[in-house]
């Protein structure tokens, strides 16, 4: 038996594969495909209400008998600092001019953390999808147990040793072990502590020698070949995000699907600029503009998302796609466009060469 086989077993899937649950990009016919396919497809429900998350789960329940994945965010509330916010407002005021559009008066924290969030988790318990995952850190310990008891299997990010074993004590069932070419939002419970920004590669190693709970790698893992590299180096599965983005079934808007097939996919960078915390997108005008030196901070997450958001929203009227959150990750020069099935055979077939 090999080291993904019982993981396999226990969620009953045919292949070590994940795709990520990505929001805004991740939908529920993408998620059904995937997990029909073989793989376990996810859903993100961070970036809206619960209503919005039941709509979601009922739509890919509606396409699959399938199991899949649903992840919610457990940021820190934001630290609210009107100074601070009123900088970076000012900072990107010729931006907005430049389109046209008035400069927002207030920011607010539009994405509401799962800790706390008694809707979002009465929700879960009631609908007991197969598999919930946590991002930026751990709900609390009796939510979990809770999350258990009902028969949900949960996975946690981790980018250290640390937070890998804060995963393990808190009793949950699997880690994802995200390395620093990951797109998206580094998972990083503590954005103010020293992230050592591990390799996936190097994390894996550090985890599988560390904890004995089952490893997800995440993180530049584009292809067949990858998915057989992590593992080797002691993953249970992989979790693909970018891989997937090019999908007929992604919510990936044409701007972003050009720039992901466009030279411009071989420079990503890791910025606080888009959200008030760091992920890695491709670089855009908005990114430059926010690192130029000199810049202010930006404003904390989520609060600097909901400028990021208004800035795009105006520049889209224009059909301007250089302020947008474009995430993806080292790997992006290898993203394939093909139906999130064929792509998830697609790694199979490479993986079994």
């Amino acid at each position: 038996m090999t080291s993904s086989q019982p993981f396999l077993d226990r969620l009953g899937l045919q292949y070590p594969i994940i795709q990520a649950p990505m929001a805004g990009v991740s939908t529920p016919r993408m998620a059904a495909a995937v997990s029909d396919a073989g793989g376990l497809g996810s859903l993100a429900i961070g970036a809206g209400t619960a209503a919005q998350a039941r709509q979601m789960i009922a739509d890919t329940r509606a396409l699959t008998d399938k199991p899949f994945n649903v992840n919610v965010f457990c940021h820190a509330p934001a630290v609210r600092d009107a100074r601070r916010e009123a900088a970076w407002l000012a900072h990107l005021a010729p931006l907005f001019a430049e389109l046209g559009a008035a400069l927002p008066t207030q920011l607010d924290e539009i994405y509401q953390t799962f800790i706390g969030h008694a809707a979002a988790f009465d929700l879960l318990l009631e609908l007991r999808p197969a598999v919930v995952s946590f991002h930026f850190g751990l709900p609390a310990a009796q939510q979990i147990a809770a999350l258990r008891q009902a028969g949900i299997y949960t996975m946690a990010t981790a980018t250290n040793v640390r937070e890998a074993l804060l995963i393990e004590q808190a009793g949950v069932d699997a880690i994802v072990a995200q390395g620093v070419e990951a797109g998206g939002h580094r998972g990083v419970f503590d954005p103010q502590a020293q992230d050592e920004r591990h390799s996936t590669s190097v994390l894996l190693r550090l985890l599988a020698g560390s904890t004995a709970l089952p490893l997800v790698a995440a993180g530049g893992i584009m292809d067949g070949q990858g998915i057989r590299a992590a593992l080797d180096l002691g993953a249970a599965a992989a979790q693909l995000g970018t891989a997937f983005v090019l999908c007929p079934e992604s919510a990936a808007n044409a701007g972003y699907r050009a720039n992901l097939k466009s030279g411009r996919a071989a420079s990503t960078r890791l910025t606080s600029v888009l959200s008030g915390r760091l992920a890695r997108g491709m670089v855009n005008r908005l990114i430059a503009h926010g690192e130029a030196p000199g810049s202010p901070p930006p404003a904390d997450y989520p609060v600097a998302y909901d400028a990021a958001k208004q800035l795009n929203a105006a520049a889209s009227l224009r059909g301007d796609s250089e302020f947008a959150a474009q995430w993806a990750g080292q790997g992006a020069p290898l993203a394939r466009e093909m139906g999130a099935a064929e792509l998830v055979a697609t790694l199979a077939r490479e993986m079994a060469r």
